[in-house]
């Protein structure tokens, strides 16, 4: 190649994403150990990248957080469609809510991400489509076979999930791992049991109103004070 010649767009291409894939490798890095107060500038030094590189691909923390959240919803997704393999419908739903519960409790970046980064209604929507399916298949597989309660409802699971990601916030500096606790406790309420223990008080929260309720988090709100506008993700 003469040095009038350019490069390949195809080459060209591969360069920005392997730069893409490296800015968002760094970026779970640096928000796991800071959360999202952490900025672009150390994002780029953890990526070993220029400043510019990090804002050419992503013009504000808004647009990296929202890169991050769909990878983060894929992966949960993924966690769910692998739970399905287990051959008992109890173990295939306990592999599942103790995977996630473990990768948002050893995540801070990730827990504020899926916490309070995804304000928009139609992006926590969104998430809810992608994830119900795998979610709504392993609960009445496990009610099928009499090992779940049958008023345990497909929007209970992220609730749980969420409260479990809040032990798991407020209790990161005194003992990380006492999530684990009320996981226990939680499975054991979700065992059917035999004769039928008390009926829940509630029903359960629809689809859209799991949304409002996840798009008003008043832990979000408390987290991330003065740099709402900055951190909230555009729908």
């Amino acid at each position: 190649m003469n040095g009038s010649q350019q490069p390949p767009a195809r080459l060209l291409r591969k360069d920005a994403e392997r730069n893409r894939q490296r800015i968002l490798a760094a970026a779970a890095d640096v928000f796991t150990e800071q959360g999202l107060d952490a900025t672009l500038d150390d994002v780029a030094r953890h990526a070993g990248v220029g400043v510019g590189t990090v804002y050419r691909r992503f013009p504000d923390k808004a647009s990296l957080a929202d890169a991050l959240f769909d990878e983060r919803i894929d992966a949960l997704a993924a966690m769910a469609e692998r739970a399905q393999a287990e051959p008992d419908a109890w173990a295939a739903l306990v592999s599942f809510l103790e995977h996630s519960a473990e990768m948002l409790a050893s995540d801070r970046g990730l827990r504020q991400i899926l916490m309070f980064a995804a304000q928009g209604h139609d992006r926590v929507a969104c998430a809810r489509d992608r994830m119900r399916p795998a979610i709504e298949s392993l609960l009445k597989r496990a009610q099928a076979d009499g090992q779940v309660r049958a008023d345990l409802a497909a929007t209970d699971i992220p609730i749980i999930e969420f409260m479990l990601a809040a032990v798991a916030e407020y209790a990161r500096q005194v003992r990380p791992a006492v999530w684990r606790r009320y996981l226990a406790l939680m499975l054991d309420a979700l065992r059917a049991a035999h004769p039928p223990g008390s009926p829940l008080p509630e029903p359960e929260l629809s689809p859209d109103e799991m949304v409002q309720v996840l798009n008003s988090n008043p832990l979000s709100r408390r987290q991330a004070p003065h740099k709402a506008a900055t951190i909230t993700v555009r729908p």
